[in-house]
């Protein structure tokens, strides 16, 4: 007979979404200077960056870098999206991201279901989308 589910009893109190990527520096430029995150903390091989709102951190390491399990150290971050939903202000978002030369890899669209989105992908393939609620 299966276990019933417990509640968690430790509080999470942040969100971090841990990206292996061949270019840190790449990453953390295109996340500091389009999408207002900043850096907390950096090493060799490793950037932490953070915003002040409910964004999730983002931690960036060298792929191939010896403090990753070696099963880990060659991935890279694919078949992953990113997505960071704003309250209004997509349509104006992506213009602002098109103004900047920032390529948007699937222009604004709505679904049938009332989320308005688009893509842009940051110079190492990791796919950052936008979502509004219609």
């Amino acid at each position: 007979m299966p276990k019933a589910p417990t509640t968690p009893t430790a509080a999470i109190t942040t969100t971090t979404l841990s990206l292996t990527v061949d270019d840190v520096a790449a990453s953390r430029e295109f996340f500091t200077r389009h999408l207002g995150y900043t850096e907390q903390a950096a090493a060799e091989g490793f950037a932490s960056l953070g915003r002040p709102d409910a964004a999730a951190d983002i931690v960036l390491l060298a792929r191939g870098t010896e403090i990753l399990p070696p099963e880990q150290r060659d991935q890279r971050a694919a078949g992953l999206i990113l997505a960071l939903t704003l309250a209004t202000g997509i349509k104006e978002e992506e213009r602002r991201l098109r103004e900047e030369g920032v390529r948007i890899t699937m222009p604004l669209r709505e679904e049938p279901w009332g989320e308005r989105l688009f893509q842009i992908t940051d110079p190492n393939g990791v796919v950052v989308q936008f979502v509004e609620w219609a």
